[in-house]
């Protein structure tokens, strides 16, 4: 057996296993990355960890540590109350509230489930008390979270850009942003009329906030929201690396609250540091036997550019539902290189619709973001809730990845 084929299996392995168990995928990927690359390609160790993403590894410890302290310190806390309170007497801005509080916790560095776990119940309790659909405040709040995940210095988009920093290919990261932005909204807007929002909302009981009210801005808060403004400038004015950025800026602010942030370390997303690294040597290893390369090849032969970049966002959508999406991402971004670099396609549409594509479905209850609303939902009969997340992500697999083409892919190859 060739060792592109040796390859590409054990690839498919992975996946399953860590679909079926609780095993981290990144895990079972540097163990691929080791059993492959020595047994079959004859790699020395050296070798197998050229392919290790160490600035990527620097951005997520470094962004995930600094949300970690921002939200010790009740910054984040503060945030989302602050956004509530601006619904009294509005349930029906509700939704809307927290898409923004989410995709701006996104933009800044949160990771996504992160984003989910914090705001998903409180989304979920203010339905429940306005009488208003929880499965589209639900979706609408996992929408948010993935419209602010592709920024610059998120998690996901410094995952993306990273890894087209390392082909020939071009894709400007206002670009990536906004597309998965803006499609985010309009997937929103869609889930807002369609499961009753508008018809639906009502007055608060009495114009209350949630419990616990605004809260003064302390000190420690206001400089967390400097060093948070500092980041963005930072990366994207002066182009400096986010990671030891946002390092610096997390240790200068435990420095100044030891007490509360001694164990801010704990909040790094490790599994997700585990999973992007891990996938990302293997996919080394991939491309060192010449697997990347084969794929493209074959799909390239399949027919026409558009054809294939279509059914690249419709493979990644049904293959996210059920697996980790940024293990998806991170396998898909190499595939789609060849392709772009032979054909006309507009790299900046492509690895977008994928992006999005990949995302979108994540609303799974076989996912984590959609498994916390079905877990935080009130009052409600389980599983008639599990089938309607099930026939919301349906939806979304069906028409997202064909959307996400005819806006982004489809105008630039006319």
């Amino acid at each position: 057996m060739s060792a592109d084929m040796i390859s590409i299996g054990a690839l498919g392995v992975m996946f399953v296993v860590a679909t079926v168990l609780p095993i981290n995928i990144g895990i079972l990927a540097f163990i691929g990355a080791f059993v492959v690359g020595t047994a079959s390609l004859g790699l020395s160790e050296e070798e197998i960890f050229e392919g290790f993403p160490v600035s990527l590894f620097v951005t997520i410890v470094g962004v995930t540590y600094l949300f970690s302290v921002a939200q010790r310190n009740g910054t984040i806390d503060l945030l989302v109350r602050a956004g509530v309170t601006l619904v009294r007497g509005r349930a029906a801005l509700v939704p809307w509230v927290l898409f923004a509080i989410a995709a701006v916790l996104t933009a800044f560095g949160t990771f996504t489930p992160a984003a989910v776990a914090l705001l998903a119940p409180v989304g979920m309790n203010f339905a429940h008390r306005f009488g208003i659909s929880q499965l589209m405040v639900g979706m609408m709040v996992i929408s948010g979270a993935h419209a602010g995940a592709f920024s610059p210095i998120a998690v996901s988009g410094a995952l993306v850009l990273g890894m087209v920093d390392q082909t020939p290919l071009e894709v400007a990261p206002a670009a990536l942003f906004l597309a998965s932005f803006g499609f985010n909204v309009l997937v929103s807007l869609l889930t807002f009329v369609l499961l009753g929002g508008p018809r639906r909302g009502g007055t608060t009981a009495g114009g209350e906030a949630e419990p616990g009210g605004a809260s003064r801005l302390t000190w420690r808060q206001a400089l967390t929201v400097v060093a948070l403004a500092g980041l963005v400038v930072g990366a994207l004015v002066f182009h400096l690396e986010i990671g030891f950025l946002a390092l610096l800026a997390a240790t200068a602010l435990t420095l100044v609250d030891v007490k509360n942030q001694a164990k801010a370390v704990d909040g790094i997303s490790w599994s997700t540091i585990l999973l992007v690294a891990g996938m990302v040597t293997y996919v080394g290893i991939l491309e060192k036997a010449g697997t990347v390369d084969a794929v493209s090849q074959g799909a390239a032969g399949m027919g026409a550019p558009l054809f294939v970049a279509l059914l690249l966002c419709f493979v990644v959508a049904i293959v996210s539902a059920f697996a980790s999406s940024t293990a998806i991402l991170t396998a898909i971004i190499p595939i789609a290189v060849p392709l772009l670099l032979a054909s006309h396609l507009s790299a900046a549409g492509l690895v977008a619709a994928l992006a999005i594509s990949t995302t979108i479905v994540d609303t799974s209850p076989f996912s984590t973001n959609g498994a916390l609303v079905l877990s935080n939902a009130r009052d409600v009969d389980r599983d008639r809730f599990y089938r309607q997340i099930v026939g919301y992500t349906a939806g979304l697999v069906g028409a997202g990845p064909v959307l996400a083409w005819g806006f982004l892919v489809l105008p630039g190859a006319v």
